[in-house]
Parts: C-alpha cells; structure tokens; sequence
C-alpha cells in the first residue's frame, strides 16, 4: 500500500484527465484532502486501490469546439492602430476579410436558434408556475395571519371566560357575579329538594 500526496493537476497527469476530472475524481471516490504549505490541496491517492480508466469522450461536440478553437488560434490578429482617433479604430476593423458562411454554419445558426427558443419557452413556463406559486403563497399568507388574528381572539375570550369563573367561584365578583352565585345556591336548594320528595 503506498500512498501518494498529489495535487488535483498532478493526478490528472498521472490518469491521463484534465485537472477538473481530477478532483470531481477525488470527491466522487472520498479520497482524504489536505492542504500544502503553499496552500495548494493535496489528495491521498493509494493507486493499487485506485482503479480508474477514464471513458472516452461521448459525441463529436469536442472535435467541432476543437476545430473551431484551431481555426480560430490559426487566424492572424487583426491590426489594430490606435493613436487616439476612434477613426483609426474604425479603420482596423474595415482592414477584416469578410467571414464566409457555409451550410454547416448556417444549420448550426439555425440549430442554436431552436435551442434558444426552446429555452425561451422552458423559461415562460418556469415564469407561469412562479406567479402561480406566488400568488398561492401570498394567499395562505393572508389564511395564516387571519387564523393568527381568530387564535388571538379566541384566546383573549378565554381568558376573559376564565376570569369570570374564577370570580364566581371565589364569590368576590360583581352584582352580576353574587347574582349568579345565588342563583346556583338556589338551583342546589331544588335539587336538594327534589331528591328529598323523592323519598
């Protein structure tokens, strides 16, 4: 078992893959990181237990971007002279040949457009739910400050009950609470009564 301290570009040279690889790699496996002196991070790699062939690329999108890049880094720079005129400036970009378009531009134009209407309409859906969403969200706000308000209510009645009884009870109430007090007196001098007719 040996154990490597490597750097994310390190083991990327090491398995053939680009740097970024290398440490989507390292978080997808949980390799142990740690940080260098110079503050680089460093992954404990074990490559006898470490089994991984990179796959191979899906789709020919990398050769076009390739060829692309290419042709792009095979132009020449454009001249640009600048001595504080803006006409100069003008002056360079006029000095450009002419870029040709070909069919494979043209479906690609036309291919991009689709993808951009596609996502245009992704986007207008997207919108639709989040006001539709909104709109709910701002309706159970007011369900929920409305309950808020009836809990509130309800409980100062409560209260307000509770007081009442316990007034009642201890008898030091209002006229309305001796009132009540002698009106269970007497509803107590019935029933006593009743149950001794019964007899």
């Amino acid at each position: 078992m040996c154990v490597e301290l490597l750097t994310y570009a390190d083991l990327g040279a090491r398995l053939k893959i680009s740097r970024e690889a290398a440490r989507a790699l390292a978080r997808r496996r949980g390799l142990p990181r740690s940080r260098s002196d110079d503050g680089k991070a460093l992954v404990s790699v074990d490559f006898s237990e470490l089994r991984y062939t990179p796959r191979p690329r899906r789709g020919g999108g990398a050769n076009h971007i390739a060829a692309s890049l290419a042709k792009t880094e095979a132009s020449e720079p454009l001249p640009l002279r600048w001595n504080g005129v803006l006409d100069h400036y003008f002056d360079a970009f006029s000095l450009r040949e002419p870029v040709s378009t070909s069919l494979e531009n043209a479906s690609e134009v036309e291919a991009f457009k689709a993808e951009i209407a596609r996502l245009e309409a992704m986007a207008a859906d997207a919108r639709a739910d989040f006001e539709r969403e909104r709109e709910r969200a701002d309706r159970l706000d007011v369900e929920l400050k409305q309950a808020a308000a009836e809990t509130t209510a309800a409980n100062a009645w409560v209260a307000r009950l509770e007081e009442e009884v316990a007034a009642l009870r201890t008898g030091r109430g209002s006229v309305a609470g001796q009132a009540a007090l002698r009106l269970g007196h007497l509803a107590a001098a019935i029933v006593g009564a009743d149950r001794a007719a019964r007899r």
